[in-house]
């Protein structure tokens, strides 16, 4: 199974997921937000620690964070959006310079949810409980 863990109080991170889901033709991504049980479980399971100032996708077995987490996830993906792919032609430490310039200003951008994000009915399925 293919795992998405994102911050599900923040808005932008919300905004995303559901960007996924929609270019996530073929169902190959499952999510859950890093503050729920399931996503504390998983976590737990492979050694992650809570840190929701980076998406982390789990894909294999194998734990991907920041830009590289970006970029598996994007691999996944139908339609447009898998251009992004082109995304690894930059030096790992300049993408993770912007993913983290990103997600240290996203509160402020985009606004913070007081609870965690909950899925539509029609999303209820891609999400781990």
């Amino acid at each position: 199974m293919n795992i998405v863990l994102f911050d599900g109080l923040c808005n932008m991170c919300s905004k995303t997921v559901l960007f996924l889901i929609k270019f996530d033709k073929k169902n190959n991504l499952h999510f859950a937000a890093q503050q729920t049980n399931a996503g504390i479980k998983i976590m737990n399971q492979y050694l992650v620690k809570q840190d929701s100032r980076s998406v982390i996708f789990i894909k294999e077995n194998l734990v991907y964070y920041k830009s590289d987490a970006i970029i598996e996830i994007t691999k996944l993906l139908s339609g447009w959006p898998s251009i992004a792919i082109l995304a690894i032609i930059f030096p790992k430490f300049l993408r993770n310079w912007v993913y983290d310039l990103v997600a240290q200003n996203r509160y402020k951008i985009f606004g913070k949810q007081s609870t965690c994000f909950v899925p539509s009915k029609a999303n209820e399925h891609k999400f781990i409980k």
